[in-house]
């Protein structure tokens, strides 16, 4: 989901640090919020296991460059579900960097892009998971089909945005949409393997399910309605 350098440039950049700004403000919010709850330690502890992930999936795991940016598997969903709306926001604003400041430098002047990229489509993710799970189900005991749902969103909203900020960059030229509808194609391919990771993970949490633990690692709505 990394733009690749010059598909956004010059003024139009400005519109990057706006959207930017408010979804780093939204991530604020979610982890002042998260942080009466749980404390401090619980979201700083969460946020960097998130973080690690979000590192290791942009710069170990193979991603490929298509069209207007790369494919990358985030798992998003996984991360999410386990650590929350804000662990997983923070996690992924701060593994983004992290790999921009030391490892992809070229990527550091589309920070804005990216970010925005990934935390607007993070809180889709939420609002489709408070229409998808239903009130009183632990996240744990979700549906494959569920899953399936959440990744769908999670994936789609990635792809939405990539294609906003290519189409806002350069425009409606035939090579730009074919290489907007090259990415999509590439990147929806992804929704086969993130529920698989997904039901992986919540079925070790289900044969490791203690509660107070849980809520202090991981997210409470992860073991407990």
């Amino acid at each position: 989901m990394h733009i690749e350098p010059g598909v956004v440039s010059g003024a139009k950049m400005i519109l990057s640090y706006g959207t930017a700004a408010v979804v780093l403000g939204a991530t604020a919010k979610v982890a002042y919020d998260n942080m009466k709850e749980n404390g401090v330690i619980s979201l700083i502890l969460k946020s960097v296991i998130a973080a690690m992930i979000v590192f290791f999936c942009f710069e170990v795991l193979p991603h490929y460059a298509i069209g207007v940016s790369e494919v990358h598997l985030i798992l998003g969903t996984t991360i999410f579900l386990v650590f929350g709306i804000a662990p997983a926001s923070i996690g992924l604003a701060l593994g983004l960097l992290v790999q921009g400041l030391f490892f992809e430098h070229s990527d550091l002047p589309q920070y804005g892009i990216n970010v925005t990229t990934l935390l607007a489509s993070m809180f889709a993710l939420n609002m489709a998971a408070k229409k998808v799970i239903p009130q009183g189900v632990a996240y744990k005991d979700i549906t494959y089909t569920q899953l399936l749902k959440l990744s769908v969103v999670w994936e789609g909203a990635i792809v939405a945005w990539v294609a906003f900020w290519a189409l806002y960059g350069q425009g409606f030229g035939a090579e730009n949409i074919h290489n907007v509808l090259t990415f999509g194609a590439a990147y929806m391919s992804v929704i086969i393997l993130e529920p698989i990771v997904d039901v992986a993970v919540l079925a070790a949490v289900k044969a490791y399910s203690k509660t107070n633990e849980c809520m202090f690692l991981f997210d409470k709505k992860l073991c407990a309605a």
